[in-house]
C-alpha cells in the first residue's frame, strides 16, 4: 500500500518485505481500489533481493520486524493488517497515506 500511495503522490518508490507472500493481499488491493489506486500488478519482493544502496529514503512499516542490516529514516510503527478484517486494512491504508503526504509536503 505504501508503494501505491507514494507513486500516486508522484514519488519513485519500491516496496519489499521480510516475509513477502505470493501476491499482494486481496484486502490491500480492495482498500486501495476504494481510493482509486490499482496495486494489483505489484509483486511482493523480499528485502534481501533489493539493492537499497541507491535509495534516498527507507521507511519501515514497523509490524514488529527487525532489519539490522538496513538503516531506516523512520519507522512508521504500523500494525500488520494481514489476516485482519477489512476495516483494519482501511485504517492502515489511511495511516500510510498520511505518512506519505508528509513526505511530499
Amino acid at each position: 500500500m505504501a508503494e501505491g500511495w507514494a507513486k500516486y503522490h508522484g514519488l519513485e518508490a519500491q516496496s519489499a518485505g521480510t516475509h513477502p507472500g505470493q501476491s499482494v493481499a486481496k484486502k490491500a488491493i480492495e482498500v486501495m481500489a476504494e481510493k482509486g489506486i490499482d496495486i494489483s500488478n505489484q509483486v511482493p519482493t523480499n528485502i534481501d533481493d533489493v539493492d537499497t544502496e541507491s535509495f534516498d529514503l527507507i521507511f519501515s512499516m514497523g509490524c514488529g520486524v527487525s532489519c539490522p542490516n538496513l538503516k531506516f529514516n523512520d519507522d512508521w510503527k504500523l500494525d500488520d493488517p494481514y489476516g485482519g478484517v477489512l476495516e483494519k486494512y482501511q485504517e492502515i491504508r489511511d495511516e500510510i497515506e498520511s505518512n506519505v503526504r508528509h513526505l511530499v509536503e
